[in-house]
C-alpha cells in the first residue's frame, strides 16, 4: 500500500463512526409578482414568470409551479432545461421539490421555442406519468401548459388530463 491509499484508508475509517452529513434545504425567494393567485390556466400562462422564463428562451424549459390548499402560488421551480427541441424530465426529480414545498397542487408548463402548441408524444407520456406520480403523493396536478411566444395549449382544456 502506498502513502496516498493509506491516508484515504484512515480518512474512510475516521469518517465511518464519525459523522453523518445533515442536509438543510431553504426555500430562497427570488422574484416579486404582482398576483400569485390562480383561477385558471390562463392567469398562469399570463403572468411574470412565464414572461421572464418561458417566452422568450431559445431552449426548451420545463417548469414545475407549486401552490397551496388556497391555489396560491408558493414556489416554482425550473426542473429542466433541455436543447431546441426536447427537455429531460423525471417524476422524481419534479416532485422532489414540490414535497419540500409543502404543496397541495402543481402545475406543470414548458415552452416550445418553435412556436407549435401541439404536444408531441412525449410531452404526452410525460405528463401521464406525472399525473400518475401526483396521484400517489397526494399532490393534485392542475394542468400541464404549452407555452410558446404568442400563445399556449393547455392539457386540461384540450382533454389531455
Amino acid at each position: 500500500m502506498n502513502g496516498y491509499q493509506q491516508m484515504v484508508l484512515e480518512a474512510n475509517e475516521e469518517v465511518k463512526g464519525s459523522y453523518i452529513p445533515k442536509i438543510q434545504v431553504s426555500m430562497v425567494k427570488e422574484i416579486h409578482v404582482s398576483n400569485n393567485y390562480y383561477s385558471c390556466s390562463e392567469d398562469v400562462a399570463n403572468c411574470e414568470i412565464v414572461e421572464n422564463e418561458l417566452k422568450n428562451s431559445d431552449r426548451e424549459k420545463f417548469i414545475c409551479m407549486h401552490f397551496n390548499v388556497k391555489n396560491q402560488i408558493i414556489s416554482y421551480e425550473v426542473v429542466s432545461m433541455g436543447s431546441l427541441n426536447s427537455s429531460i424530465v423525471h417524476p422524481r426529480e419534479v416532485f422532489k421539490a414540490v414535497i419540500l414545498a409543502n404543496a397541495a397542487s402543481v402545475l406543470f408548463m414548458h415552452n416550445h421555442p418553435s412556436g407549435d402548441t401541439t404536444p408531441s408524444m412525449d410531452d404526452i407520456e410525460i405528463t401521464k406519468r406525472l399525473c400518475r406520480a401526483g396521484e400517489i403523493l397526494g399532490i393534485q396536478v392542475l394542468d400541464h401548459l404549452i407555452i410558446t411566444r404568442n400563445n399556449h395549449l393547455s392539457f386540461t382544456q384540450a382533454g389531455l388530463i
